[in-house]
């Protein structure tokens, strides 16, 4: 079974920062796509930012020029970089990745989540 470990998340003040961690364990033969996203209290869960494997990156527009994702293919962990945070980022944040297992083959997994709270 491959499990999603979570970390990084914690209370900050508007402008602050925050590195989230996700480490990936298991029978992993590969990975692929690792992504982000995050859900506010009664709100959708929303995508926030990729990463291929060759380190391609995407972002939600809101967040372009603050968050940074970034992975370690060695470890099958990706991280997420939250600079300039701002009380609109209040979330918890979970990560996703695309690993390749045998017998199951290519699927997603989630991390546990971890709560980010912008505040003053």
């Amino acid at each position: 079974q491959v499990q999603l470990v979570e970390s990084g998340g914690g209370l900050v003040q508007p402008g602050g920062s925050l590195r989230l961690s996700c480490a990936a364990s298991g029978s992993i033969r590969d990975t692929n796509r690792m992504s982000w996203y995050r859900q506010a209290p009664g709100k959708q869960r929303e995508w926030v930012a990729g990463i291929t494997h060759a380190s391609s990156t995407t972002y939600l527009n809101s967040v372009k020029g603050r968050f940074t994702i970034s992975r370690d293919n060695a470890k099958n962990a990706v991280y997420l970089q939250m600079n300039s945070l701002k009380p609109e980022d209040t979330a918890v944040y979970y990560c996703n990745v695309e690993a390749y297992t045998d017998p199951e083959g290519w699927r997603n997994y989630w991390g546990q989540g971890t709560q980010v709270t912008v505040s003053t």
